[in-house]
């Protein structure tokens, strides 16, 4: 089927973009100026998106799709390929399109570690420098008295990754510029230097591609792998890796025991669904860890009255760390290379593992 694929000219298809923006002209011009003869339906959805939202000759027409998610229930008979926005695919799962064997999917794993690393970095140093009690007190027009607080600077302190692919590595990158130390947790053991390369897209100048910041690799897929790698005395623990059945609440009441030996910050801009919601309400409670910040929920949208917004010393953001005014030139060079492959041949960027989800 991917032979066929590849034969089949892009100028040929019809692009649906399914995205929660208004049309941009540079994308829209970008793809029609390397395939004249295509046809692009853009419509800017809100989810959750009904079937009803488009019309159906375009359901009907659609050979590819550009976009975050479809309805479970919509037919496309024509599609053959899906660039999706996010890193990760498993909210496909359950998808028909997505089960098909002969139709390709594509993350845009690589277009968000910049502002990820950023959000994750920047909430750190908000929480190791008290930026919200200062910011309180900037309400109230408080001067606090000199050596009223203690700081703990970054240098020498230890980041675990947990997960070390195009968002860990960007991660690690700014790490290690504060001076930190860097052990990295992968699911498959990496022992060579070929293993430990990244082969996502990477904008240029960032990230970790030959896999050389990590001073330590970890590896495992059970409970006794996880608690080894956070029995290393972490200060902070950054949860950046894909949701699979496997790992889901892979970090609960005996992760956050561990954790607590050193009171590690947990940074989470996975999914929610990697941690125990009432066992980090708990550990914040109990002041079994210094702190958290989390970009991700379970349940999501987290609801008004959920005890998680309640819980002391966290940062909740809703599901933002992604956003960011480069996002969408670095989508778009995802996609036009996918098109290549599709139109000439080559390898894809970011093919999804269908068993993996990423």
């Amino acid at each position: 089927m991917e032979s066929t694929q590849r034969a089949r000219c892009p100028s040929k298809d019809t692009i649906l973009i399914l995205v929660p923006d208004e049309p941009k002209e540079e994308v829209i011009s970008s793809l029609q100026k390397h395939y004249p003869g295509v046809k692009i339906h853009w419509r800017s959805v809100k989810a959750p998106l009904s079937v009803d939202d488009i019309p159906q000759e375009i359901w009907d027409t659609a050979t590819i799709v550009w976009g975050f998610e479809i309805p479970k229930d919509a037919f496309l008979p024509k599609l053959r390929f899906v660039q999706l926005n996010s890193a990760g695919a498993d909210h496909w799962a359950k998808n028909r399109h997505y089960q098909d064997p002969n139709i390709l999917f594509c993350t845009s794993n690589g277009a968000h570690p910049p502002q990820i690393a950023e959000w994750v970095i920047g909430s750190w140093l908000s929480h190791q420098h008290q930026f919200r009690k200062y910011s309180s007190y900037m309400q109230q027009g408080y001067w606090e008295p000199l050596f009223q607080s203690s700081f703990q600077d970054s240098w020498g302190l230890r980041m675990g990754i947990l997960g070390y692919g195009a968002i860990g590595r960007q991660c690690a990158n700014l790490a290690r510029a504060l001076g930190m130390d860097v052990i990295a947790y992968t699911a498959r053991e990496r022992l060579t230097p070929e293993s430990r390369k990244d082969d996502s897209y990477c904008v240029p100048g960032t990230g970790d591609p030959d896999g050389l910041l990590p001073s330590r690799w970890f590896h495992g897929t059970t409970k006794e792998d996880l608690n080894n790698f956070l029995d290393q005395d972490l200060d902070i623990l950054v949860i950046c890796l894909p949701l699979t059945a496997s790992n889901r609440n892979m970090i609960s009441r005996q992760q956050f025991e561990v954790l607590a030996k050193k009171k590690t910050f947990v940074s989470n801009v996975a999914r929610g669904g990697h941690v125990n919601t009432d066992d980090l309400v708990e550990a914040l409670e109990k002041g079994m860890i210094r702190g958290a910040a989390v970009d991700v929920t379970d349940p999501e949208p987290l609801p008004k009255d959920h005890p998680l917004w309640k819980a002391p010393n966290l940062l909740i953001t809703p599901h933002i760390s992604w956003v960011s005014t480069n996002h969408w030139s670095r989508v778009l060079a995802i996609f036009e290379h996918n098109l290549a492959v599709l139109n000439h041949g080559g390898e894809f960027v970011n093919r999804v593992n269908k068993e993996l989800h990423y």
